[in-house]
């Protein structure tokens, strides 16, 4: 799966980098920051029951050509079409997000990316609060920015990736020779459907910043460094429409719908 020229070259430019000379390591390393920076994680389509599709294509669209952002299956999706239309080796993984505690029903609940360079590379944009740089995809722990993060053996082949102890999602497991694009496709159907699907039931909007990320999860945004957690409440329509504007920089329809189903949710739970 990979970008047209012309698709290329759109995507260079929104993310503000210019075409790497060669498929290496530093390219790879400025490519994976500028495209977080640029991009906001985000499950609206899960939660508002809008149209989703796991197609690079359609990840193109909507956030190159549209002012939105994605969630896993679009931000590495979009970011591995990418890399392949310069010439990295990229290999799309098929990961399990909470595998520790969910199992093997978790299985396709992630996109992750392989980069083969002189060694393999984890590439991962997707989890929204995680690395902003690759990884070799070697056992042990490492940090980035002050966040420690860690790749761990797991059972049957798998390997797990730790977030840092602020994450949204605990960790994913993957494997970097597994790849199931069906299972993804049918685990994408599930979570923008299900009532049981963790985003089909509460709002998530997340973004990368200079020292941390700013995370929205329904009223409560928090604003997180690696010494630091503060958190606002949104008190409004207007409030959340603005912080959709100025703090993770999206063009949404109709924020007050979103409100509305936002402002429902905690009715159920105080209920």
């Amino acid at each position: 799966m990979s970008l047209t020229a012309g698709q290329l070259d759109a995507y260079l430019a929104r993310i503000r980098v210019d075409r790497p000379v060669s498929p290496d390591l530093q390219s790879l390393s400025k490519l994976h920051r500028a495209h977080l920076m640029t991009f906001t994680w985000e499950a609206l389509d899960a939660f508002m029951g809008w149209p989703s599709s796991v197609s690079p294509a359609s990840a193109f669209a909507k956030m190159v050509e549209g002012r939105r952002g994605g969630w896993c299956y679009e931000m590495n999706g979009l970011f591995g079409a990418a890399l392949d239309a310069l010439g990295f080796r990229v290999t799309r993984l098929c990961g399990a997000v909470d595998r520790e505690r969910l199992g093997n029903i978790s299985i396709g609940n992630h996109l992750t990316l392989r980069v083969n360079l002189d060694r393999p590379y984890l590439a991962e944009v997707g989890v929204a609060d995680a690395i902003v740089e690759p990884v070799p995809i070697a056992v042990g722990p490492f940090s980035q920015r002050g966040f420690n993060f860690s790749i761990m053996p797991a059972e049957d082949g798998w390997l797990r990736f730790n977030n840092h102890v602020h994450g949204i999602a605990h960790s994913f497991d993957f494997r970097a020779d597994y790849s199931c694009e069906a299972a993804m496709a049918a685990t994408h159907s599930w979570l923008m459907r299900d009532p049981g699907s963790p985003f089909t039931n509460a709002l998530a909007v997340l973004r990368h910043t200079a020292d941390g990320y700013v995370a929205l999860q329904n009223d409560r945004l928090r604003t997180v460094t690696p010494g630091s957690v503060r958190e606002h409440r949104i008190t409004s329509a207007d409030h959340l429409a603005d912080t959709f504007e100025t703090v993770f920089d999206l063009e949404i329809p109709r924020p007050e719908r979103i409100w509305d189903k936002v402002q429902a949710i905690g009715r159920g739970k105080a209920a």
